[in-house]
């Protein structure tokens, strides 16, 4: 592109040049020897007047006078009687065959003589060629210049493409952190700003599927424990059919259950969640997330219990509501210890359970940090809680650590009717 824009500027100013040189030329040829004959006839005047003067005088006219004081003119003077007088360089007679191309210019005497000059036209053509030597200069700076500009601007022009296919390469590797640049030229800013927009949306996705990849590893790791169980009972009672039946049965629950994971997971990455929620049974929630994590809970020797009322509705998906309650249940598994209480409560305007354990609690150094994602005070990833409270808040909940010792999470619901939970303000204890 830059050899084009060159090439095509040099081509555009050379013609320019052209179109104005040559009348310029031209123009210039035809002044310098129109100025040249003006000056022979002034000095063709000027000789007439010497010699009327002369006549009028001494009744002759001097030729070897007029010869000293021309000599590089050749001058013909013819009388009024016929007579033909010359004087001045004889290299000049223009009659000789040898004699250079000449330029003349005669004037009338007041005696009616008529006075020619001649002069030798290689002065008068040197006089061309240096003001052609002019034109041809200032036409060659204006070509320097030209180019040098062109230069310049197909620089300006192309480093912003340059730096454009860059920034697009940047994109296509992976590196998809807004540039930022701005080059001045609108065309290129606009490509700019549509690269850099660009580079957000994609680093938006990519940051949904990493967090959907992880989310969905935390959250499905614990369902696939707790199947895998209930498939070695199955294989455990193989000669117990009524066993093996109903474990199969609890497996496909499971299983379903897996499967609404993986969707509502899915449509939270994809910001497709439904408005409009249905209310759920809280306590036929509750019976059936301890069916899953009992054996889970007893095979640490540990337990889970629900205390609280009974006969409690919100607003949220079931399967959002037992991922709220895998996380904090997970959490209290594997950071705290003894019995696991899930307790149930009306709180007025919503539906709190809180989940407690037996445990040391919640470090003092990271109380107020510990539902950023990566926070945790053990060997665990720290995404569980995070992602719990995301989820609260994506269905208009509410979760909080009202208590450090022993460790009590509250999640507030909201009721049926209502759009969001507002649990009362409260502090970690």
């Amino acid at each position: 592109m830059r050899r084009r824009m060159l090439f095509s500027t040099l081509v555009v100013t050379v013609i320019a040049v052209l179109l104005l040189g040559l009348p310029l030329g031209a123009l210039t040829y035809t002044t310098i020897y129109s100025q040249a004959e003006r000056q022979l006839e002034q000095e063709a005047r000027v000789i007439a007047a010497e010699i009327d003067s002369e006549l009028q005088d001494q009744n002759e006219i001097d030729q070897d006078r007029l010869t000293q004081v021309h000599p590089h003119r050749y001058i013909e003077i013819r009388l009024s009687s016929g007579e033909v007088l010359t004087a001045g360089g004889w290299q000049i007679d223009p009659r000789r065959p040898e004699a250079p191309r000449t330029v003349s210019a005669s004037a009338p005497s007041m005696s009616g003589a008529t006075v020619t000059v001649w002069r030798d036209a290689s002065r008068v053509r040197e006089g061309v060629i240096q003001a052609w030597l002019g034109i041809a200069s200032l036409s060659l700076l204006a070509i320097g210049v030209a180019v040098g500009l062109a230069m310049l601007q197909a620089r300006r022009l192309t480093l912003p493409l340059v730096d454009l296919a860059a920034t697009a390469e940047r994109l296509g590797s992976g590196i998809v952190t807004p540039w930022g640049h701005r080059y001045g030229i609108s065309e290129a800013d606009r490509v700019a700003e549509v690269l850099d927009r660009s580079a957000e949306r994609i680093a938006g996705l990519i940051a949904t599927e990493r967090h959907f990849a992880t989310d969905a590893s935390h959250q499905l790791r614990t369902p696939l424990t707790a199947l895998s169980m209930r498939l070695e009972e199955i294989i455990a009672e193989a000669d117990n059919p009524e066993t093996v039946r109903e474990e199969g049965e609890a497996a496909l629950a499971q299983t379903e259950r897996l499967v609404d994971t993986v969707e509502s997971l899915l449509g939270r990455a994809r910001k497709s969640q439904q408005s409009g929620t249905a209310p759920i049974d809280i306590d036929a929630a509750l019976d059936e997330f301890t069916s899953e994590w009992g054996p889970i809970l007893s095979s640490d020797g540990r337990q889970i219990v629900v205390t609280g009322e009974r006969g409690l509705s919100a607003c949220i998906p079931a399967t959002d509501l037992t991922q709220i309650l895998a996380s904090l249940v997970d959490n209290a598994r594997r950071h705290g210890a003894g019995t696991v209480t899930v307790r149930v409560l009306d709180g007025g305007g919503s539906v709190r359970i809180e989940v407690s354990d037996e445990g040391p609690g919640v470090p003092e150094e990271i109380a107020g940090r510990i539902f950023e994602r990566e926070v945790t005070g053990g060997n665990g990833t720290g995404l569980g809680l995070a992602l719990a409270r995301h989820i609260a808040e994506s269905e208009g909940a509410r979760i909080e650590l009202i208590q450090t010792r022993p460790t009590t999470f509250a999640l507030f619901l909201p009721p049926p009717g209502s759009g969001s939970a507002t649990p009362p303000s409260s502090s970690p204890v």
